[in-house]
């Protein structure tokens, strides 16, 4: 008599040569083909729920980790020597498919994780370079493409990235400038008055920040000369915060969320030390320190306000000023009134006017254009 036996998945009878052994189990010629596939690397079967391939190129676990990846565009699935890589991705963390690679230099929105090699304008080595988020009018490539366009008629000064803390809008990025060729050769008011036409906003928008990259460099050429003039430009935020915190135009509230202060100790060296021990939430906070080539200055609400941006600009670079040339003791005896006092009007002429739109400057007040 013929020897029945029992699926181990669907638990019909069977002629026991018609099982297959798989897993500890006897499977019927259904569930075995339903239900479990081939790597199609190493050849070992799996089970189908087990598949981190494809449909069509099946794989096991320890195949993928080890040969295959995604497209960080499309998502395909392909083989790790097939994967193309930016030359700016020092640790290939945003593999390409070679249709994706050869048709990204066509996208104007980049990855926010883009970061190309950085080319630099103007003389260093203080070296400014802009984010500038602005929102409403869309995560639109034709827009973008708009933008790009009308910046980079002379040279790549600008890139546009995803941002996801946006609702509907675009992350303009510059590269690496110096003070003045951000004052004199960026085209700015042109960049601003585009994106305003556009339907963009970025003060009125809420949801947006105005963050400037300043070069390691510019603070020494030794770790213990950044470190003596960063802990003076932590200690002038923590003594200055009311001052700062209407100079930003963000409420209390955004800060604590988006650019936290450190909070004030005695020595400029003791706030650098407890910023360094990671004691707040990593980048988010005024200053942020962990880049390895840049200090990011993250305090300041968006603006399509040509003057706000330039005046930002130039307090960065007034706040660089006082923490490289003056000595610890120096810098805690500077009361505001004395930091506005010696801003030179020649030099800075956009900071001394948004300074007395907003109450800080020690001359009277005046009234300035609406933020956009």
């Amino acid at each position: 008599m013929e020897e029945l036996r029992t699926c181990g998945l669907c638990h019909a009878r069977h002629p026991a040569e018609e099982l297959h052994a798989f897993d500890s189990l006897e499977l019927c010629e259904t569930c075995f083909h339903e239900r479990t596939v081939l790597c199609s690397f190493c050849g070992e079967r799996i089970w189908a729920h087990d598949n981190v391939g494809s449909e069509s190129v099946p794989l096991c676990q320890s195949c993928f980790d080890d040969h295959y990846t995604h497209c960080c565009r499309c998502g395909a699935l392909l083989r790790e020597s097939q994967a193309c890589y930016e030359d700016w991705d020092e640790y290939d963390e945003s593999p390409y498919c070679p249709d994706c690679f050869d048709s990204r230099r066509e996208v104007p929105i980049r990855d926010y994780y883009y970061k190309p090699e950085p080319l630099f304008y103007g003389e260093g080595p203080r070296y400014f370079g802009v984010e500038l988020e602005i929102d409403g009018g869309g995560e639109d490539r034709s827009n973008a493409s708009a933008l790009l366009n009308l910046v980079n008629r002379n040279g790549e000064y600008l890139y546009i990235k995803h941002d996801g803390s946006l609702d509907d809008g675009l992350e303009l990025v510059t590269h690496p400038m110096s003070l003045e060729f951000q004052l004199r050769q960026m085209p700015r008011e042109a960049l601003c008055r585009k994106a305003v036409s556009l339907g963009y906003q970025s003060h009125r928008a809420h949801t947006c920040g105005l963050h400037v990259h300043v070069s390691r460099r510019a603070f020494g050429e030794e770790e213990w000369e950044q470190d003596r003039a960063l802990a003076r430009v932590l200690y002038f935020f923590e003594r200055h915060w009311e001052e700062m915190l209407k100079f930003s135009r963000r409420t209390s509230r955004q800060l604590e969320r988006w650019a936290a202060r450190y909070s004030y100790k005695e020595q400029p060296m003791d706030i650098l030390d407890h910023a360094k021990k990671g004691c707040h939430g990593g980048r988010y906070t005024c200053v942020n320190l962990q880049n390895p080539t840049t200090v990011e200055f993250r305090m300041f609400r968006g603006t399509l306000k040509v003057n706000t941006i330039l005046a930002t600009l130039q307090m960065i670079d007034r706040i660089c000023d006082v923490a490289i040339f003056l000595s610890d003791d120096e810098l805690k005896s500077m009361a505001w009134t004395t930091f506005v006092a010696g801003i030179q009007p020649e030099r800075y002429p956009q900071l001394v006017q948004y300074l007395k739109e907003r109450r800080l400057y020690i001359n009277d007040p005046v009234e300035g254009e609406v933020e956009a």
